[in-house]
């Protein structure tokens, strides 16, 4: 589109982490800036352009609503499955029909009963904009392989939040289904192979020493004792910010992960299962 308005020498540059990097602005659609209203030399009137400005803990909210539910947890979901179903554009797995549900069953049923509602920003009209403005987004070629690095560091954040406000607020963890799927899907993604057997290379993670000989355990046949293998990375709380063994979810990750591992074509089958439950 540029080269059609004669504009030169601005192909973009794809980096060793595979990062693209072009000498022109390549900005979404939808933005936005929150800032904490706080500025002892006079404040400037961004706020006429769009930007809000709100005391910090509202801020903080917006990065929570952000993080732990409307945003983060939807892109690790992409990640880990775009992976093992052979995806390398966070756009191209939009047109997927059994991820779009996924990620908006996490946002839209599992997340939004316990959202942070920050109040300036409204979390269903943000869940919707990532959903049908953002990740379709062509032109922001962003990569599952990238988003999947160091997903050990945040699953306890995008998805260990929403299981601990459950818990707070005394609500059933029976109505967490697609949450644990995702949990389940990382352990199969620590195997490093596709959902038709084939090897791919894992995206650098600071835990991968640790947890992958634990997957290494699996296979892709029948008849091993999953819940053995997989407790000790149930059981760490660093990794899912909390004991999982210790609620009903431990043992959904478990039938999930001898679902995902019961031969080639099992991924998606189970995910396709899952999501139209």
């Amino acid at each position: 589109m540029l080269a059609a308005d004669a504009i030169e020498e601005l192909e973009p540059v794809i980096t060793s982490k595979n990062t693209y990097v072009a000498p022109f602005t390549n900005a979404e659609e939808t933005e936005y800036l929150v800032i904490e209203d706080s500025f002892p030399n006079g404040r400037p009137a961004l706020d006429e352009g769009g930007i809000i400005y709100t005391d910090r803990d509202t801020v903080e909210k917006v990065e929570k609503m952000k993080v732990t539910t409307c945003l983060n947890p939807l892109h690790t979901a992409l990640a880990v499955y775009g992976c093992l179903l052979g995806y390398d554009k966070i756009s191209e797995e939009m047109k997927d029909e059994d991820l779009t549900k996924l990620i908006s069953g996490i946002g839209y049923t599992e997340g939004l009963p316990v959202v942070v509602n920050p109040g300036v920003l409204d979390p269903k009209e943000f869940i919707d904009t990532v959903i049908n403005v953002r990740f379709p987004n062509p032109f922001m070629p962003d990569t599952p392989q990238r988003i999947a690095t160091d997903t050990s560091q945040k699953l306890a954040v995008r998805f260990g939040e929403t299981i601990k406000s459950y818990l707070r607020e005394n609500r059933d963890l029976n109505d967490l289904n697609l949450i644990p799927l995702v949990q389940a899907g990382w352990i199969r993604y620590l195997m490093g192979l596709d959902d038709n057997g084939n090897v791919f290379d894992l995206s650098p993670d600071p835990l991968i020493s640790e947890v992958k000989p634990i997957a290494d355990q699996l296979s892709l046949e029948e008849d091993q004792d999953v819940a053995s293998i997989i407790e000790p990375l149930l059981k760490n709380e660093k990794i899912f910010g909390l004991d999982l063994t210790e609620t009903v979810l431990g043992d959904k990750v478990v039938e999930y992960v001898t679902a995902l591992t019961n031969g080639k074509g099992a991924i998606r089958k189970t995910v396709h299962e899952a999501v139209n439950k």
